[in-house]
């Protein structure tokens, strides 16, 4: 009576014995044996140890681990059914990375200075030796004309500046006003302290100032056209009288409190 194989049942006919079987055994064992090099039985438990796979697709139908010391791959790598197309030189920049690699990014990108876009810097150190900036920013060092710029007296450190806030004292500097002349018709210390006027109509004045503002005014035309004053108290040796205006006057306003005084010094034909 034939025998079987441990592994895949191929039958053994018995020697000496089994007459007239021998070829049925052999005819289901070749049948077996083809089945499984043909793909149609797995084929398990076998121990490759040397030799070459071509042409094969491992774990196609039943995927299982697998232990390798060198993996190489000529076309498309797969993982997880996303096809890798990095090189294997872009790979090994990962060589070394312990941690998430968008956490770093993200956390590398905090605080830096991006070369386009506008971003506030607070308390930077930016040396002007060692870097390229635009043309248009002023420096530190050296003269320069700054047009239509505004410095924030409050928010900088400035050193030998007068400001229009707080108390300073001015030691040897040499104040001097412009010569404005005159468009509209209001008595304003902000335009300077020595204005100019031609009249070329009947005018009235207005007062703008504010206690403790003076200006001089030279007035030409004045007798040529009426002119109008603001309520004012006007300082001369005959008391408070408006004056007789020639073609060319002088005349100076000042104001205490909330009240305007005007005095006239004179004719400059």
């Amino acid at each position: 009576m034939a025998t079987s194989t441990p592994n895949y049942s191929f039958q053994k006919p018995t020697v000496s014995g089994d007459s007239g079987v021998w070829g049925g055994y052999l005819n289901a064992n070749w049948a077996s044996l083809d089945s499984l090099l043909g793909g149609d039985t797995v084929i398990t438990g076998i121990d490759i140890n040397s030799g070459t796979i071509d042409g094969a697709t491992v774990g196609a139908t039943t995927a299982a681990s697998g232990a390798f010391t060198t993996l190489s791959a000529s076309g498309t790598f797969t993982f997880g059914g996303v096809a890798i197309t990095a090189t294997g030189a872009e790979i090994n920049y990962l060589d070394g990375v312990t941690s998430n690699i968008q956490t770093q990014l993200d956390a590398s990108g905090v605080g830096d200075v991006t070369l386009n876009g506008v971003q506030t810097l607070t308390n930077k150190d930016l040396t002007s030796g060692t870097n390229t900036f635009p043309t248009s920013l002023a420096t530190l060092t050296g003269t320069e004309t700054l047009t239509n710029k505004t410095i924030a007296y409050g928010s900088n450190t400035l050193t030998d500046v007068a400001g229009t806030t707080a108390t300073q004292t001015l030691t040897n500097k040499t104040i001097r006003d412009t010569v404005y002349a005159l468009s509209g018709t209001a008595f304003d210390a902000t335009n300077g302290a020595v204005q100019t006027k031609t009249l070329a109509a009947n005018t009235t004045f207005t007062d703008s100032l504010t206690s403790g503002d003076a200006i001089v005014l030279q007035l030409e035309a004045g007798a040529s056209y009426t002119v109008t004053w603001p309520t004012m108290t006007w300082v001369t040796s005959g008391g408070n009288v408006a004056p007789t205006l020639t073609a060319k006057d002088t005349l100076v306003f000042w104001k205490v409190s909330s009240v305007l005084y005007g005095a006239y010094t004179g004719s400059y034909v």
